[in-house]
């Protein structure tokens, strides 16, 4: 199989667990399985949505990918190769391949540096040659393609609303040129208006770049709308999996019947 016909990320069941610690010695007294042999790819090019309710273990799988957590067994393949037991210094290339937009648009900025700051440090990690001009010009390009003015470069996070921020954290993430993005609930702490804008941004950019994405969320209405696939997990288990009209009109669990059931209709 060749690297074209390779999907671009790979996950082989996946497990990831927590100890549970009890006593002034703080010993290991269990563990909680977060997730659960969860095996999945995603192609080239396409979305695939990841659903759950709240601690069903899909943000974990999200980090796990970008190395914000550790994995207890399984393998992560990207682009074919292993990226699972990579150190941070071995994983450093794939990290502006892979990069993540969190679902707190607030709390992922650092609130003592101007937004213009925020975005020119991942240039300076990743493209070390680039001149400040260079990162500057490439800073007022970012902003400009998420729907905001260059000017704002030089304002703080907490001059923009919350829609304004999650957009600042797109053009942080897309600074790197990734190949893959892992948006994790971007749009649930967002007004509903807001949430379509965003959505809609996510799907213009990735037809402009070419970007792949695994959208997390528990809203099926909007997993659906900007998925070619969809998982559905459930306390760490992956109960369906299938393109998402069809799993959406004609769910087989009695898991995700249930989340379709719950989603307000008007």
């Amino acid at each position: 199989m060749n690297e074209t016909t390779l999907p671009l990320l790979e996950v082989r069941n996946l497990s990831v667990s927590f100890p549970i610690r009890r006593g002034i010695f703080r010993r290991q007294r269990g563990e909680v399985k977060a997730v659960n042999d969860v095996s999945f790819s995603i192609p080239a090019g396409q979305t695939v949505g990841l659903v759950g309710e709240s601690g069903s273990g899909k943000t974990t799988i999200g980090r796990t990918i970008v190395k914000l957590q550790s994995i207890t067994s399984g393998s992560l393949f990207y682009r074919g190769i292993d990226i699972s037991l990579m150190t941070h210094a071995e994983f450093h290339p794939y990290r502006k391949k892979i990069q993540m937009i969190f679902q707190d648009p607030h709390g992922s900025l650092n609130p003592r540096l101007t937004i213009g700051s925020t975005i020119s440090e991942a240039l300076e990690i990743h493209f070390p040659a680039m001149s400040s001009g260079q990162r500057q010009a490439r800073v007022a390009e970012l902003l400009e393609k998420v729907g905001l003015l260059p000017e704002m470069m030089r304002r703080y996070p907490h001059e923009f609303s919350g829609g304004q921020r999650q957009r600042i954290g797109i053009a942080r993430a897309l600074a790197v040129e990734p190949e893959l993005l892992i948006c994790d609930e971007p749009v649930s702490a967002l007004d509903v208006s807001v949430q379509a804008q965003i959505v809609n941004l996510l799907q213009d950019l990735q037809e402009e770049l070419g970007l792949t994405m695994l959208f997390i969320g528990h809203d099926l209405a909007v997993v659906k709308h900007i998925s070619n696939s969809v998982l559905v997990l459930h306390h760490g288990r992956l109960v369906e999996a299938g393109l998402a009209n069809e799993v959406l009109k004609n769910p087989q669990d009695e898991y995700t019947k249930a989340l379709l059931a719950a989603v307000p209709r008007i």
